[in-house]
């Protein structure tokens, strides 16, 4: 008599393997994508709050516009001193508008200083409101009577020299790390010598 059984050849079994491999495959490349977007978002994130920061001051220069020069407190060549991360915070000037408006002057930059810190927001009691090794700088060019306003922070990953695309850009130049690394939004803004 002869054995009347299925033969079974495993073939199905393969199949099960065979999928759960392309399976794992697709996950793997899931995960990935979402780390790439949860990055993408964080530095979405920082330079959105830079733009903030950046706008607030351009704003606090235009409405003290007699003692502009006080708030003009960087080196143009080299972007230091800056404010925010490891700053000494800003320093009194006496050598535009009147008492009032260098008092406001000061203010001025020492919330820019705290809000560069991160301290106007707070998370489980710590500073969490700013970007990665937030820093700011104002610098003057007599020549042009041009202010430039910029406010650099840390990237997570590496893109572009700023100064490969503008000279200019030189606040907190060197204190990332790598150049890639360090990001930058700056502006211009022009006072009118009105007498």
């Amino acid at each position: 008599m002869a054995d009347r059984r299925p033969q079974q050849d495993g073939s199905s079994m393969v199949e099960v393997l065979v999928t759960l491999a392309v399976l794992t495959i697709g996950l793997l490349g899931l995960v990935q994508l979402m780390t790439r977007a949860s990055m993408a978002e964080y530095e979405s994130y920082q330079r959105t709050q830079a733009l903030i920061l950046l706008t607030d001051m351009v704003e606090k220069i235009n409405t003290n516009r007699k003692a502009a020069g006080c708030y003009a407190f960087s080196d143009a060549a080299s972007g230091v001193p800056s404010l925010g991360t490891n700053s000494a915070g800003p320093t009194p000037c006496s050598a535009w508008g009147t008492a009032m408006e260098q008092a406001r002057a000061l203010a001025d930059l020492n919330e820019w200083n705290q809000k560069l810190l991160g301290t106007a927001e707070s998370k489980g009691g710590a500073a969490a409101g700013a970007m990665l090794g937030a820093r700011g700088c104002v610098t003057f060019d007599p020549a042009s009577s041009i202010y430039q306003v910029s406010v650099t922070w840390q990237g997570t990953t590496k893109t572009v020299q700023p100064t490969s695309v503008d000279p200019t850009l030189v606040c907190a130049l060197g204190q990332y790390g790598p150049e890639e690394q360090r990001r930058i939004v700056a502006t211009t803004l022009t006072i009118a010598n009105l007498r």
